[in-house]
């Protein structure tokens, strides 16, 4: 009876063990983009990738990058230039994947006779300060041979708000153009109170790519998690990028509720299409881009070899057979 009853026990210890180790939690942080769609995505399908994920949204990347110092996130989905600064600053985090390009518009007001970069002189501009559309801005105004600050005296006066406010701004006429991301840039070129002055795809840097990281504990010590993890994620983005219409259903219907249109989707993501991919060399062409124009007050820019790690990436993909 011991023999049976230590046997019992045995077995129903290897049984939680083996469901503990099933459910290993991932803490997820994202933003609440159309290009973020997939990053989303991962906890839907977590569970058959033997995970939990926790996705905690927020309002703009260099929040991301302040909850990953807190301790708080293992995983992080952001704009190259927060990933960037977040690294130079201390961030304990390697750059493991890159989950879209582009995502980038600057959208002027239809009475503002704004036809290019140039015809922004003397206008009033909004960006959110800490994203990689402000390092955009920069270089297109820097190219363009105008200043800019968020004081008067410059050829350019810039307009800090968060995201979700630019918009408004241009529709109550307090903006002349704005750096905005998607879907809210397609959504105020079909609203009809903005429309598009340029992708700004022509400075060193191109298509920007948004980073997925990881912390570096999280990268070393919880392998194995990390290895499902971006097996995952390679699935989710595989899905959006080859089944018709998962990704618009998923991102119109679960993450804006709604609230962005079919047109507005399909143009966003136009803009802004899902990937897995990144180099060494594009996150230091940002990094250099970023020094050049004082941009993301970094302590010290760090060299993109020493933190862009895509074995990981590389792995999955060759696992599903993706190239």
């Amino acid at each position: 009876m011991l023999i049976k009853n230590l046997v019992r026990a045995l077995a129903v210890s290897v049984v939680f063990t083996a469901t503990a180790q099933a459910q290993e939690v991932v803490r997820l942080g994202n933003l609440k983009f159309a290009h973020y769609g997939a990053i989303s995505y991962i906890k839907e399908i977590a569970p058959k990738c033997g995970l939990k994920v926790e996705e905690n949204t927020f309002a703009k990347g260099p929040d991301v990058m302040q909850a990953i110092l807190a301790g708080e996130l293992d995983v992080g989905a952001t704009a190259s230039e927060a990933a960037i600064t977040g690294r130079a600053n201390g961030a304990p985090i390697v750059i493991v994947a890159g989950f879209a390009k582009g995502g980038a518009r600057l959208v002027a007001r239809p009475d503002a006779a704004i036809k290019s970069i140039k015809d922004l002189r003397g206008k009033r501009v909004g960006v959110t300060r800490g994203g990689i559309h402000e390092v955009l801005l920069a270089a297109q105004l820097a190219q363009n041979g105008l200043t800019s600050s968020d004081k008067e005296g410059k050829d350019v006066q810039l307009v800090y708000l968060a995201f979700a406010d630019l918009n408004q701004a241009l529709l109550g006429k307090n903006l002349d153009a704005i750096m905005q991301s998607e879907p809210q840039s397609s959504q105020a070129i079909n609203k009809g109170f903005g429309v598009e002055v340029m992708k700004p795809y022509d400075t060193p840097i191109g298509e920007p790519v948004r980073t997925l990281v990881m912390t570096e504990k999280f990268y070393t010590e919880r392998r194995p998690v990390a290895e499902k993890f971006m097996r995952c994620f390679v699935e989710a983005t595989k899905g959006f990028i080859e089944t018709k219409g998962m990704a618009e259903k998923y991102v119109r219907e679960t993450i804006f509720k709604g609230q962005i249109t079919s047109d507005d989707f399909q143009d966003a993501i136009a803009n802004s299409p899902y990937s897995y991919d990144v180099t060494a060399a594009h996150i230091q062409t940002t990094t250099d881009t970023m020094a050049k124009y004082g941009v993301g007050k970094m302590l010290k820019p760090p060299m993109a070899t020493d933190w862009v790690k895509t074995d990981l990436l590389d792995q999955a993909k060759k696992s599903l057979n993706i190239r």
